[in-house]
């Protein structure tokens, strides 16, 4: 069968543009995708809702109920929920009289409070069942220290004042605008993630097309039709322009899930980050776009994908890995590191640990190896298609004759 692959003057006769009917087609068929469609939802329906259940449980107020006995008890219960107010930590104590110290431990060992408090030599005793509180610990230690303090002063005859004279705190901020530490790293997560689940979906979406078409027999009617470049480059768009989009939606929905639950200023330490990640990914979704089709092309049957995609898989993976455990110089390393960069140098912005100019060279270095990446992996797509004797691996492909 004669076709554009093999005969150069069918190809340059061949429209030039005819890679956006493909594209078009490639986005066509997403669309109507049933799983894609319900996929996509369910993930912003995930995104939106872990967000709100993260702003309810962090805006909701802990009770903790303590059972008390001894004289002066009530009072550091009551002091240590003006001291937790007063520092904002959304937490109130609820002191409940017990006759004395074994009750208290009864009722802690019943489940039925939280926590005891009990007078002992040293002053109280704070009582729990498994684990320690650090709510309960931080605010009824102070408490006690600061009645104790009280009642020690007004026998020596002074003032509390001027036991704590020389003895504010004050703050100050050398870097106000600083990114919340554990924000940032949220958010390298999120990067990862996203990149990981775009990549596969996508890919793997890409790499069965083409071994549909190849084992169907219909790659060599389109290929008498259109040249396998152009076929090639419509893959690859259009299935970049519908990860893009999906993609879009996703960083859309968390920063709109974040300003919804009053964290706006957290929108704007991130969003310059989530822009950068988008353009990141965009670039480097090109060269993984292409090493798919690539792992298409040198199957001859579906069952023979899972061996001709498993080292791309197992790249994404290690990319997946990088943007979630690497740190410091790592991190640092890995940010200049194309696909790497993908999710490490977003992460750094994130974590205001990048200069303004590293992720123009990143991407610059970035756009150069997905480029040299693109044209290689075109020419093995192109060596590889038409071959249906069976797998073939990278080097049986380039040894082959256009």
């Amino acid at each position: 069968m004669s076709s554009t692959h093999d005969n150069p003057a069918a190809s340059d006769a061949a429209p030039r543009g005819v890679w956006r009917l493909v594209a078009q087609r490639e986005i066509s068929v997403k669309l109507r995708d049933r799983n894609f469609l319900i996929s996509t939802a369910v993930t912003i329906l995930a995104i939106v809702a872990s967000l709100g259940i993260s702003g309810f449980l962090s805006g909701r107020t802990e009770t903790i109920d303590l059972a008390v006995t001894g004289p002066n008890a009530g009072q550091v219960v009551e002091l240590a929920g003006t001291l937790a107010h007063t520092a904002n930590a959304k937490v109130d104590f609820v002191a409940h009289e017990v006759p004395d110290g074994a009750a208290v431990e009864d009722k802690v060992r019943s489940g039925s409070v939280k926590a005891g408090l009990a007078p002992d030599q040293k002053g109280w005793r704070l009582i729990e069942k498994t684990a320690k509180n650090d709510k309960a610990d931080t605010y009824l230690s102070a408490a006690a220290q600061q009645l104790a303090i009280q009642q020690n002063a007004a026998a020596a005859g002074v003032s509390t004042q001027q036991l704590a004279r020389g003895g504010t705190l004050t703050e100050a901020l050398l870097e106000p605008n600083a990114i919340d530490p554990g924000l940032a790293k949220a958010a390298g997560f999120v990067f990862a993630f996203l990149f990981y689940l775009s990549s596969v979906l996508f890919g793997l979406s890409i790499a069965q097309s083409v071994v549909e078409e190849k084992q169907n027999r219909i790659v060599e009617i389109l290929a008498s039709a259109i040249p396998l470049r152009q076929l090639l480059i419509g893959k690859v768009l259009g299935n970049a322009a519908m990860a893009l989009g999906q993609l879009v939606l996703f960083v859309g929905a968390g920063l709109i899930g974040l300003a919804a639950i009053g964290k706006g200023d957290q929108v704007a330490q991130i969003g310059g980050a989530a822009g950068w990640f988008v353009v990141f990914f965009v670039v480097g979704f090109l060269a993984l776009a292409s090493l798919w089709a690539v792992a298409g092309a040198l199957a001859t049957r579906t069952e023979d994908l899972q061996s001709t995609s498993t080292p791309l898989t197992m790249l994404i993976m290690i990319v997946l890995f990088a943007g979630i455990f690497l740190s410091g110089t790592a991190l640092r390393v890995g940010s200049y590191i194309p696909l790497a960069s993908v999710v490490a140098m977003p992460g750094r912005l994130a974590a205001g640990t990048a200069s303004w100019w590293e992720p123009v060279i990143a991407l610059v270095i970035m756009a150069a190896v997905a480029y040299g990446i693109v044209v290689v992996a075109e020419k093995i797509y192109r060596r590889s298609l038409m071959q249906t004797q069976g797998r073939l691996t990278i080097r049986q492909a380039l040894a082959l004759e256009d």
